[in-house]
Formats: C-alpha cells, structure tokens, sequence
C-alpha cells in the first residue's frame, strides 16, 4: 500500500506523463513536418531553376510552369521517395530513405529523453517529499512528547529555514499554554491557601469556645467573627467562579459598539460610589464616538477593575480620573489615573505564588497591596480579559508629579472603527 505522500507523487506522475508525451510527439511531428518542407522547397528551387538552364530543361522537358505540382510520397522496398507530379507525369523524384533514418533516430533520442525526464522527476519528487517530510516528522515527534507536566520549545536552529515561521508560532502558542496551565495551577494552589485559612480560623475559635460554658456575647462575638470569614470566603468563591466565567466569555462573539458610550456607562455607575465614598470620579475622552468591534463582557471586567482598584487605593476627597487618548498607531488607549498609594516598582509586593526566581507579578492571582480587604484576583482577572480581546494591559506610577497609579489598556481593533473627533 502506498502512503498518502506516495499516492500524490503517482498522481502528479500520471499527470505529467501524457503531458510530456503530448509534447513530444508534436515536437516530433514539427521536426519531420520543416524536414519535409525543406526538400520539398529545395526541389521546387531546382525544378524552377533548370528552366534558367538549357541543359537541366532537358531534364524537365515536361514540366509546365503554369500548372500546379503534384506532391507525393511513396515507399518502395523499404525506401521512402518524394515526387512531384503534373498533368500524370512524373516530374521530379527523390530518395528521402537517408532523411527518414535521420529522423528515426531522432524519435528514438526524444523519447528516451522523455523517459529519462520522466524518471529524473519521480526520483525527485520522492527525494524532495522525503526532505520535506522529514522536519514534519520531527515537528510531530516533537509535539507529541508535549504534556502538561513538560511544555518544552521546538528547538527551531534544528529545523530548516523555511520551518522556522512555523515553529516560532508554534513555540509562542506552547508558551500561552504553558503560561495558561500555571496560572491555573496558581490559581487552585491559592485558592486553596485562601479558604483554608479562614476556615482554620473558624474551627480554632469554635474548639475554644466549646472547652466551657460562655456567656451568650461569647457565643455572639464567635458567631460574628464566624459570619466575617464566611464573607471573605464567600468573596473568593465569587472571584474565582467570575474567572470561570471569564473563559465563557471569551468564545462571546464580539459586537460593534460605541466604545466611548460604553465607557461612559461604565463611568455613571461608578460616578455614585465614588460620592457615596467621599471621592472625586471625573471623565476626560478626547473623542465623543469611538465604534469598534468589543467583547462587552471582557472590557467591562477591565474597566470594572481598575475603577474598583482605585476607589479602594484612593483617599477620601481625591480624584480618580477615566481617561482616553490614541497612542501614534491609532490605537484607542483607555485609562484609570488615581491619587492613591501607587505601586512599588522595585520590590517584590505580596504574591504567595510565583514561579521560582522571578519577582512578584502585579497580575497574578492572589496578589495584594497594603491592609486592604479583597482576594487579590482584580488584576488577574484583567489582565486574562485583556489577553482574551488580544489586547495589552499595564499598571504603573504617575509621572506627572502627583502620587498615584495609572492602570491602562490598548485596544488593538482600532482599524475598523470609525472616529468622529
């Protein structure tokens, strides 16, 4: 049985085959046609000439030049003769047997060639398939030895030029997946770490209070500190099922939107809870209508994150600002500036998870600032619903002289928007 490769170099054989036959013999049958041609011209040259000459008329005496010639050939004993006739007699004859050998021995040339073309290409062709096939074997073999426990990179120097396009792609979609499988195993790691604790808490304090009888505010401060650590497992549950959905929402088809009404409603829900808070909550958009193609879902996880992290981080009586501009690309640049208490660049923040080495990820799960409440999943959360849309997301200090953060994302699908400034 052939292989799938074997099956199409025989198909492109049998294509090629009649091909080069077809060509042959019509190169052949031009080849004896301008052969023939030429004697006969040269014939009728002499035929036409011996009229100029008493002594070769003699030969011709019968010929006529007023009427046509008659062309025929004929094969006697083996010989092939060209003859020229006129009015049923015979003018001009010439043996062409020597012309017809030449031409044989032609044939036979040509067709070996065509042969021998013939098998040059199939051998070829298997060469080349083998030579092609072999950096897709080991692509394979490659992809293959991959698993959950062991994400390794396509060794791309290994591979010829023309592969490595492919193997760099490959190589960035194993990095996602490989960056996608610790996250979530960070995530179960800290989810885990998280709501052990409190649930530690609670079985410690209630061992304590059944050793004896306890007043009833005993058992009510117990219950009260109870009802707290329910709520902060309550608020890690919730993030971590909001991530779950998260991942639904990124199959969301994405709809075109005006993205500058979309944040302005954003902006009037936050605008009350920033009041209700003592805070100031402002809106600078450079232009008034912005259409792009979103996925609601994931850029309301964004905006909602930065606008919660800067309502918690920000002082009573100072501003938070929702800003857009376009970077020099075009792209439409979404930020959240606040007055609050900024983040550290150069040292490592809380993150209990990392991989080992690295510092601490401003964006990984559970990661924290300060004696703030919260699980430390907001940014996580972002910036999953960032990399979904393909967008960049980033969090940094103010430069303008003003303590503060700026937290920000590039919407990269400003090609088919529509601006009106």
């Amino acid at each position: 049985m052939f292989s799938k490769t074997g099956l199409v170099n025989l198909k492109f054989f049998a294509l090629l085959v009649p091909l080069l036959l077809t060509f042959a013999v019509s190169f052949l049958s031009s080849i004896e046609q301008m052969m023939l041609n030429g004697e006969i011209v040269e014939m009728t040259h002499l035929i036409s000439e011996s009229q100029k000459d008493n002594q070769n008329s003699r030969l011709f005496n019968n010929f006529d030049q007023n009427i046509s010639l008659v062309i025929k050939i004929t094969e006697i004993d083996n010989k092939k003769f060209i003859e020229f006739w006129q009015n049923e007699n015979l003018i001009l004859k010439r043996d062409i047997t020597p012309l017809n050998s030449y031409f044989y021995h032609i044939s036979i040339l040509i067709y070996l060639s065509v042969i021998g073309i013939l098998i040059v290409i199939f051998f070829s062709s298997k060469m080349v398939s083998r030579e092609t096939r072999e950096p897709i074997i080991k692509l394979n073999r490659y992809i293959k030895n991959i698993n959950e426990r062991s994400i390794e990179e396509i060794p791309i120097k290994e591979l010829p030029e023309e592969f490595h396009l492919l193997a760099g792609t490959l190589n960035e979609l194993l990095r996602r997946i490989n960056n996608f499988i610790f996250t979530q195993k960070e995530l179960f790691i800290g989810a885990s770490h998280e709501l052990k604790t409190p649930l530690s808490v609670i079985k410690l304090k209630n061992q304590v209070t059944l050793l004896k009888k306890r007043s009833v505010e005993e058992y009510i401060e117990v219950l009260k500190l109870t009802n707290q650590k329910i709520d902060e497992m309550n608020r890690i549950v919730s993030d971590v099922l909001n991530i779950g959905r998260q991942e639904t929402a990124q199959f969301e088809p994405p709809v075109e939107r005006d993205v500058i009404k979309f944040l302005s409603e954003r902006f009037a829900d936050f605008q009350l809870l920033a009041e209700s808070q003592d805070k100031i909550l402002v809106s600078s958009f450079q232009s008034t209508e912005f259409y792009a193609s979103i996925q609601e879902t994931l850029l309301h996880q964004v905006i909602q994150n930065f606008l919660q992290n800067a309502l918690k981080f920000t002082p009573k009586s100072k501003k938070i600002e929702l800003t857009t501009r376009f970077n020099q690309s075009g792209y439409l640049i979404i930020e959240v500036i606040d007055e609050g208490i900024g983040v550290d660049e150069k040292s490592d923040l809380f993150a209990p998870f990392h991989r080992k080495g690295e510092k601490s990820d401003l964006f990984a799960p559970f990661h924290r600032k300060g004696e703030k409440s919260g699980v430390g999943l907001g940014l996580f959360i972002a910036k999953s619903a960032a990399d979904a849309m393909g967008s960049k997301i980033y969090v940094k200090n103010r430069t303008d002289g003003i303590h503060g953060t700026v937290a920000g994302i590039e919407l990269k699908n400003c090609p088919v928007c529509n601006i009106v400034f």
